[in-house]
């Protein structure tokens, strides 16, 4: 009984996600030949401190994490693969009209009683949209064999704690399509 209540509590808590994951492969590579891993080499100019070194750090360690699931060993070079991460943002506009007062009048006069009178009111809300995108390459031929994209509204979040909590799991959504099913 407990692990029905689990598992619906599970399921509950994942359809209240916002989550959306995309993943793209080669399917003439077999994955089964990747056991090492390790982080395209930064430029030059990118070394040292950037301002989203907090993120570019979380990032890493749930990949990290992530991979090391997955059964591959991270090394400090000639890795099977290469991992590389793009994230960007996109601002949305939402546009809402809702129609409203529309039935009865309780006032005396002319459309007393079920009137048509209608009031429309128009919202526009702008939010904005982060992707985070994640990319395997085969360090042998250089080609770019796997790709995740997890997609999310941004929200203000209050501790780190919680920041790396929302990277963990948007990590853990694109990652959990890695390594590809055999298609049969």
């Amino acid at each position: 009984m407990k692990k029905l209540v689990l598992a619906i509590a599970v399921l509950a808590l994942s359809a209240c996600s916002t989550l959306k994951t995309n993943t793209d492969f080669d399917p003439a590579v077999s994955f089964d030949q990747y056991k090492t891993f390790t982080w395209v080499a930064a430029k030059e100019e990118d070394k040292g401190y950037h301002l989203d070194g907090l993120l570019d750090q979380r990032v890493r360690d749930a990949v990290d994490s992530q991979m090391a699931a997955k059964g591959l060993t991270k090394v400090a070079a000639d890795a099977d693969l290469l991992v590389n991460y793009l994230t960007k943002v996109d601002k949305k506009i939402n546009v809402d009209t809702f129609n409203n007062n529309f039935g009865y009048n309780p006032y005396y006069g002319p459309g007393w009683g079920w009137s048509g009178s209608m009031h429309t009111q128009t919202t526009v809300r702008e939010y904005e949209v982060g992707t985070l995108i994640i990319d395997l390459i085969d360090n042998k031929t250089g080609k770019l064999v796997w790709r995740g994209s997890v997609e999310d509204t941004i929200r203000d979040q209050n501790t780190p704690q919680e920041r790396v909590e929302i990277i963990n799991n948007a990590i853990g959504h694109v990652m959990s399509a890695y390594p590809p099913k055999a298609e049969k």
